[in-house]
């Protein structure tokens, strides 16, 4: 498909309406080619993946964008990440095999979704908390733009063991940037072409979501209206760990753990739960990384 691994924007051209759309095919192929994860709880890494591309073409900012679910239920965690470049990755911890269909609060229990995000070049940490206390993650993210971005938002998201994808509609407000009051006439209009193209997009089935290529999709869905489809932006997965950052673990763990760790087993053993990539460390390894203890700190942006 020619519009996989792309994040793309779109305008609708008489409505102060924008939207974007993503398809994630070879990228979320390769977040979970290590995993063996339930139908359940690939179906809600997928979805989460998705948003978390979504939301990073909708916000400006130079950093990584996070969606952490976390529950006393069968999922107790799951964190999605996206840089503001669509550089994707995503874990899940789990017990059991939940039932294919469960939805969110079967999967978490009485949870919370956290967006996060942390700025590149800044200090800066965002992040906004609602309760998983919807049956999609799609509906619980429109919350959290209602609640903490006052942007009126609908979102569709969809994944099979293939390709995950997803659809981000936000409402733009009238006279946008202009110093003028809107007219009320042209606020009504909004506002009823907003209600329209809600309940257009709450029609969107999962498969078309999942199969139709991008334009295709938009004709279809918005059949009357004139939109304006942009060039799509890449999606890749990519694991930020690294030595360095599992000798800064190591130095938050302490000597006398490490040691301990040493003496048990005969080396440490680290593997990043992303990408699947071992770090090993050796007698002679640890001695070197607590030798030089100033080199840094254990990242926090590491699961």
């Amino acid at each position: 498909m020619s519009d996989g691994d792309l994040l793309q924007r779109f305008l609708f051209e008489r409505y102060p309406v924008r939207g974007h759309i993503v398809h994630l095919d070879a990228s979320w192929r390769a977040a979970t080619e290590h995993h063996d994860y339930p139908a359940a709880v690939g179906g809600a890494l997928g979805e989460a993946l998705a948003a978390t591309a979504l939301l990073a073409g909708s916000m400006k900012f130079e950093g990584q964008l996070s969606l952490q679910l976390q529950g006393p239920g069968p999922v107790h965690l799951l964190l999605a990440q996206c840089t503001h470049r669509h550089a994707i990755r995503g874990v899940a911890r789990h017990q059991g095999e939940p039932s294919a269909d469960a939805g969110l609060p079967a999967l978490f229990g009485d949870g919370r979704l956290a967006v996060t995000i942390e700025q590149e070049r800044r200090r800066d940490r965002y992040q906004g908390v609602v309760p998983l206390d919807q049956p999609r993650l799609s509906d619980c993210l429109e919350r959290y733009f209602e609640r903490s971005e006052q942007v009126p938002t609908r979102m569709v998201l969809a994944a099979s063991g293939e390709r995950a994808a997803g659809l981000l509609l936000q409402r733009i407000a009238v006279g946008h940037g202009s110093a003028e009051d809107p007219d009320p006439r042209a606020v009504a209009e909004a506002d009823d072409a907003w209600r329209r193209i809600g309940m257009l997009a709450a029609t969107l089935q999962p498969a078309e979501l999942l199969t139709l290529p991008s334009q295709q999709l938009l004709q279809r869905l918005f059949a009357e209206d004139d939109l304006r489809l942009f060039d799509g932006e890449p999606v890749w997965f990519q694991c930020s760990c690294s030595r360095e950052r599992v000798e800064a673990i190591l130095r938050s763990l302490g000597r006398a753990e490490a040691d301990d760790i040493l003496q048990e087993q005969g080396a440490v053993e680290v593997r990043c739960e992303f990408c699947n990539r071992g770090y090993r460390f050796d007698a002679v390894d640890v001695a070197a990384v607590f030798a030089s203890p100033g080199r840094g700190q254990a990242p926090s942006g590491l699961h």
